[in-house]
């Protein structure tokens, strides 16, 4: 089992942070890091947000041993030629540890695309641009040949970017969420990873196995699509301070509820 740790961009995140934050995880033995791609977020004041590419770059210059990547950048945010050629030179640059995690957009983001001028589309659109956008980014990433796509938001005429990734196929692509039909169903067809969040075990073995199944059907071995889960952490210097930032929490994002079950003092000076 890998662990890797998860961090939201657009909480308080700077370049200060951020160069603490990279080498302490390497040097700690974690397996990755990952972060969100987000500008602000949806129920907080905005806070410092470190812009998602520009920091990865960084991180690809200065570490040598981690995996990372978006956890996961939306197709709202950027078209998806941009995505793949950002992926590919950032995997290049560091030796193939890119984890390409691509979303659609998610429904509580309203906030922040409305503020900067996105569009984040009604739940069907949305889904049909994100399937564009995988296509477009992993036929550019994984074919040898000029290609051609013609979608509803997305077109290419014999589009091709040089030079080929030097990691065959480039980066890995990570498809995140718990959606048992439509996600599951991406994730069979583009992933290479597939990511749940906050789910029970009985509810990640439940979810994997209609994964299996997709796998299955599509001709796929089911042993080559990693399973990962997004879980939360919350650190307290004390039970005030923990039973604070939980009350907090829930308030924002009820998926915080959990964190209640089993709760854990953990004594830090991380400012």
């Amino acid at each position: 089992m890998q662990v890797n740790i998860q961090v939201e961009g657009q909480r308080g995140l700077n370049w200060a942070r951020w160069q603490k934050l990279v080498p302490a995880v390497e040097a700690f033995g974690f397996d990755g890091l990952f972060r969100s791609d987000h500008f602000v977020d949806a129920n907080q004041p905005t806070q410092d947000s470190l812009e998602l590419w520009t920091s990865l770059t960084w991180l690809a210059g200065n570490t040598k041993r981690i995996q990372f990547g978006p956890l996961v950048s939306p197709v709202s945010f950027r078209h998806p030629v941009h995505t793949a050629r950002m992926a590919r030179d950032v995997d290049d640059l560091n030796g193939g540890r890119l984890v390409l995690g691509i979303g659609a957009g998610w429904g509580g983001g309203v906030l922040e695309h409305s503020m900067f001028g996105f569009d984040l589309l009604d739940t069907r659109e949305r889904f049909i641009r994100w399937k564009e956008g995988l296509e477009v980014i992993t036929r550019l990433l994984r074919s040898d040949i000029p290609v051609t796509f013609e979608g509803k938001y997305y077109q290419l005429q014999s589009a091709q970017i040089l030079p080929h990734p030097t990691r065959r196929g480039g980066p890995s692509i990570l498809i995140g969420g718990n959606g048992p039909k439509k996600v599951l169903e991406v994730a069979a067809q583009y992933g290479d990873e597939w990511n749940g969040i906050y789910r029970s075990p009985a509810q990640f073995r439940e979810l994997n196995t209609q994964l299996d199944d997709l796998l299955c059907k599509r001709g796929r071995d089911p042993r080559q699509v990693r399973r990962s889960q997004m879980k939360g952490l919350v650190l307290g210097q004390d039970q005030a301070d923990l039973d604070a930032k939980l009350s907090a929490r829930q308030k924002t994002d009820p998926r915080g509820q959990h964190l209640r079950q089993n709760p854990k003092i953990l004594p830090t000076d991380v400012k």
